[in-house]
């Protein structure tokens, strides 16, 4: 994948139950230029992504009451790839591992710098790379077909068609990368990050995601197959 510039305009996602830590985070990252957005709980976050779609980064942290750190990146995984910095004071050796293998880009612990802070989600969007469509609640991609990721659904011609979780999570990849391939590869790895799934199992998805959202399956013009690579979708 090509390293892509940074938008200022990117919208931030700080998730922590400590008033002081968002007001403190939503500030500096303001000051760099960014669109930041603020909730105090992952169930909390969740609705905020309902109502406003997904942001391009989220910051976490771990022990909330409710729903967790963990149990948010979790949620969101489901239906989305969005990458996450976990921000916290748990500095175990088993809970970082944890962190990085399964959920986050990065893992910043405190008390932290906010300055070290900005600068490691500049890195993470940076390499991340922004998104093609605007990251709206129900995302328009033509005048047939919206996608409506927080609640795994594509609407084709004014139908509501549901997605599981790896169909939305798939599409959520392949439109992020809007006009580039994506290759086999990636998408094994993004998808199934600990698991050792082999390529038809891919197709198996791909199908299957084909039969919902493409008005003729056998001439995809959303899922497009690059032969000998892997799979792109079209740049709006």
């Amino acid at each position: 994948m090509e390293d892509r510039s940074i938008d200022r305009s990117q919208r931030i996602l700080v998730v922590d139950d400590d008033p002081a830590i968002l007001n403190l985070v939503k500030d500096r990252l303001e000051y760099a230029g960014y669109d930041v957005v603020t909730a105090c709980g992952g169930q909390v976050a969740l609705d905020v992504i309902a109502q406003r779609g997904l942001p391009h980064l989220a910051i976490v942290d771990i022990n909330m009451p409710g729903m967790n750190g963990f149990d948010f990146c979790k949620a969101v995984q489901q239906f989305s790839d969005l990458p996450v910095i976990l921000l916290t004071a748990v500095d175990e050796e088993e809970t970082i591992i944890r962190g990085i293998q399964y959920f986050a880009e990065d893992y910043v612990t405190k008390p932290f710098s906010p300055r070290e802070l900005v600068a490691r989600v500049e890195r993470v969007l940076r390499r991340i790379g922004d998104f093609a469509y605007a990251l709206d609640p129900i995302i328009q991609i033509d005048e047939r077909l919206a996608v409506d990721f927080a609640h795994q659904q594509a609407i084709m011609n004014d139908k509501i068609v549901p997605l599981t979780p790896t169909e939305t999570k798939l599409l959520f990849i392949l439109m992020h990368n809007a006009g580039h391939t994506v290759s086999t590869d990636f998408l094994l790895r993004r998808l199934w990050p600990l698991d050792e799934v082999f390529e038809d199992t891919l197709r198996v998805h791909v199908y299957r995601l084909r039969q919902k959202i493409e008005a003729t399956p056998t001439k995809p013009v959303y899922i497009v197959t690059e032969r000998g690579q892997g799979y792109s979708f079209p740049k709006k």
